[in-house]
């Protein structure tokens, strides 16, 4: 078993895309920390997103992935925003603004170690600026 939470640090290199609904679609590498002495596999993302307080996507992934003892690893993400929560026009024009973002991500990582599966929470707060 883990002594130590694995800790989400940040998402960087992130890029907006048009997704297939028309919505956008967030891209990005999110970077993890394992203060662990045991490598782990990740199996599981499973993240709700905030954006300024208000549920705009859901990150659920599966990707196998082995995790470093003691040391740094990025996941790709996608996230399908939800203009409809967020307000289409407030975001258009806030996006071509460059508008500050308090984003937050909520959830859990699920990885396996010496076999076990465990639930690992998330709960992380960032500030993004987004510009078209």
């Amino acid at each position: 078993m883990p002594d130590e939470r694995i800790v989400f640090k940040n998402v960087r290199e992130v890029a907006i895309e048009v997704g297939p609904q028309g919505d956008p679609l967030v891209k990005g590498l999110a970077q993890f920390h394992n203060p662990n002495r045991v490598a782990m596999n990740l199996r599981e993302i499973n993240l709700e997103v905030f954006v300024d307080g208000k549920k705009s996507a859901h990150v659920q992934q599966r990707p196998k992935l082995k995790i470093p003892a003691q040391g740094d690893f990025t996941v790709p993400i996608e996230m399908q925003l939800s203009l409809k929560e967020l307000g289409l026009l407030d975001t258009l024009r806030n996006l071509f603004g460059g508008k500050k973002y308090q984003l937050r991500y909520v959830g859990y990582l699920r990885v396996r170690v010496h076999g076990v599966v465990v639930k690992v929470p998330v709960d992380y707060k960032d500030e993004l600026r987004l510009k078209i």
